[in-house]
């Protein structure tokens, strides 16, 4: 984890034409918040100032000096889109793909260039959403609603040292909103639409005294569509709910000592649809499950040296149940709602890490992590008795960031990892960054990362029999620059990676029973290029654009990845055209791709286009509409899943 705001006299390394130097950082949190959150009402003649981010170097720092690709999701970029899913706004980042099984809330898979989808580490406010009872680990993305995130930075490309194992292929960071200017802000929001769609949400936020605070609940209803695909003769709808809390506080008991608490909580209820007798094909049935995530944080903040040595000390839990329901009786021939899958995932970790300003031009950064995850699942149908399982994995990391020369900042770092069942595994990372001018960026940055084999690998009744698992493994390497243009308004940047993996665990078949195992068998590589653009048209035009051109192949077969299209593209422009009205519209494209690992099943490309427009009643009371998938394109996400086709949706917002 990092830490999001000052305390006392931080410190926080930050670009000038002539190299690094240190800010004396306030204790007002107000203004270190309004860097971060890169000033969202920036002045009329160039773009947002410039951009602070956390995730790259666990310590805030300009995006410029990381040497690393990283996207920042803001709360005005939230709000103007009028996006409810997080999927939806990480579907318009440059080099990631989104599958989603049919309507919101059905399962929802992230890759980000070409990795698979439990090699994607998902924090918010420090406690990791990955849930240690998946088969992949993978975080449960479906229930993840917009809920008074401040901001979201997605990180490309294998990042274990400083994140360990699971973030292999990148990671998505989710900051919810704390503090504020005055000691009590409400915000809500209520609207509805297509698909008989409702959603109401509540956010509460202030500074009062010692004390910065946030919290909000929202609820979520939909009677969605049917997850197998309509067009296929499936026209039973699949109901999605969906409850969630967030809060996020902290007590400055002194100049040098805060307390942090943390918590979020989601509880979902959806419907799906499975393989029922008599043929068990894919097609409508009564099937449904539950799921609930909750999670705690609680850190103790302690400063020296005049704020120069920032430490923190945190312990965190999460606990995921996961049920399934819905049994075909033979007899009746009808189903009935008994449970067939449970699934719970326990996670406990301690925390230290320490960032150290030696100078105006080095900091430090070190830590140590312990971590407990515990399983236990069981198909009722098909397992012959639940899966119990337990490890614990240990790290240690540290990372240097110098600025040897005016314009040039070089990183490097290294963690090493000791898990109870695969033995130890060293982590590196070499980044460097070079502001050639004021404009001009160039950056690079070498990784390796690591990902553990999951706790249902190891324990259930597929676990291999012969040997214990290896850990999957991957080196990248990227190459950028970017360019501001036009006196602030116009900025590009284009980026080549490259990106190799190995050790991959794959499911082997055999002919006699459990039928197989898990193995250590494969090996991918992903080659692309991500270009990014964004410019500020006038006083009252803005447009964003990135597009993606990437290959993933198995290595074994020489096959296409399966759902990793060679194309990505988005865009959003947003216009102005009067200080009460907000107009525009938003693209995402996802290119032809194969279903399937022996790439016999094609997708076809898709194209998601989106209309959004709100206007200001009055200071403080706001109405909202938008148009989803304008042109109705319904073609599959996944083989034999459905597309949410045009909707239209409504709604108010109000604050005080």
């Amino acid at each position: 984890m990092h830490e999001f705001s000052i305390q006392g006299s931080r410190r926080v390394l930050t670009r000038s034409r002539g190299g690094l130097r240190v800010l004396r950082a306030s204790a007002c949190n107000f203004l270190f918040a309004a860097v971060l959150l890169g000033a969202a009402h920036a002045d009329e003649g160039a773009l947002q100032p410039e951009t602070v981010v956390v995730t790259a170097t666990r310590s805030p720092q300009p995006v410029e000096v990381t040497g690393t690709s990283i996207s920042v999701i803001t709360a005005q970029d939230i709000e103007t889109q009028q996006i409810e899913v997080l999927s939806d706004a990480l579907a318009e980042t440059p080099g990631l793909e989104v599958s989603r099984n049919g309507g919101t809330g059905q399962t929802t898979s992230v890759s980000i260039r070409g990795a698979e989808t439990g090699q994607t580490l998902v924090l918010i406010d420090g406690v990791r959403l990955n849930d240690p009872s998946a088969v992949d680990d993978q975080a449960i993305l479906g229930d993840v609603l917009v809920n008074n995130i401040a901001r979201v930075e997605v990180l490309r490309g294998p990042q274990s040292t400083l994140y360990g194992s699971d973030a292999i292929g990148g990671v998505v960071d989710i900051f919810t909103r704390r503090g504020g200017e005055t000691p009590f802000a409400l915000t809500a929001s209520a609207e509805g639409g297509s698909f008989g769609t409702w959603h109401a949400n509540a956010a509460a936020n202030g500074s009062a005294g010692a004390l910065d605070y946030g919290a909000a609940v929202n609820a979520y209803g939909t009677d969605g569509i049917s997850a197998a695909d309509a067009r296929n003769g499936n026209s039973e709808t699949d109901p999605y709910r969906n409850f969630g809390a967030t809060m996020n506080a902290r007590w400055q008991a002194s100049n040098s000592v805060s307390l942090d608490l943390r918590a979020y909580y989601t509880d979902s209820h959806a419907d799906f649809d499975g393989f029922p007798p008599p043929d068990f094909s894919f097609r409508d049935d009564a099937e449904f499950g539950t799921a609930s995530l909750v999670a705690g944080y609680a850190g103790v903040n302690v400063n020296l040296a005049g704020g120069r040595f920032q430490n923190r000390l945190a312990v965190i839990a999460s606990q995921s149940n996961r049920k399934d329901f819905g049994e075909f009786d033979f007899l009746t021939g009808a189903f009935t709602p008994a449970e067939n899958f449970f699934a719970r995932g326990d996670a406990a970790r301690l925390e230290y890490q320490g960032i150290f300003d030696w100078n105006a031009r080095n900091q430090f950064v070190f830590g140590a992590e312990t971590q407990r995850v515990s399983i236990s699942t069981q198909s009722l149908e098909f397992d012959p008795g639940p899966t119990h399982g337990s490890k614990r994995i240990d790290g240690t990391y540290a990372q240097w960031q110098s600025a040897p020369l005016d314009g040039l900042t070089l990183t490097g770092g290294v963690r090493l990892d000791h898990d109870t069942e695969f033995g130890t595994h060293t982590s590196l990372k070499l980044a460097a960054a070079w502001q050639a001018d004021d404009a001009t960026t160039l950056r690079a940055n070498f990784g390796t990362g690591f990902k553990a084999p999951t706790l249902y690998e190891l324990f259930s009744q597929y676990r291999n029999p012969f040997h214990p698992l290896l850990p999957e493994t991957a080196q990248a390497f990227e190459a950028g620059l970017d360019r501001t243009m036009l006196g602030g308004r116009l900025r590009a940047s284009l980026t080549g990676f490259a990106r190799h993996t190995g050790n991959l665990i794959d499911f082997v078949e055999t002919n006699t029973p459990p039928f197989g195992y898990y193995e250590n068998i494969g090996r991918t590589r992903s080659i692309g290029v991500e270009a990014e653009i964004s410019a500020r048209l006038g006083d009252a035009l803005s447009v964003s654009a990135d597009y993606t051109a990437m290959t993933s192949k198995n290595l074994a077969t020489g096959l296409d990845l399966a759902r990793r299209a060679d194309s990505l593209a988005s865009g959003t422009l947003t216009w102005r055209p009067h200080a009460k009205l907000t107009l525009g519209g938003s693209v995402v494209f996802t290119g032809a791709r194969f279903d399937d690992a022996a790439d016999l099943v094609p997708l076809k490309a898709d194209t998601t286009v989106n209309l959004f427009g709100s206007y200001a009643l009055t200071p403080k009371l706001e109405v909202f509409a938008r148009v989803e998938n304008l042109f109705d394109d319904l073609n599959e996400p996944v083989f034999g899943y459905g597309r949410m086709g045009r909707a239209v949706y409504g709604g108010l917002r109000a604050g005080m």
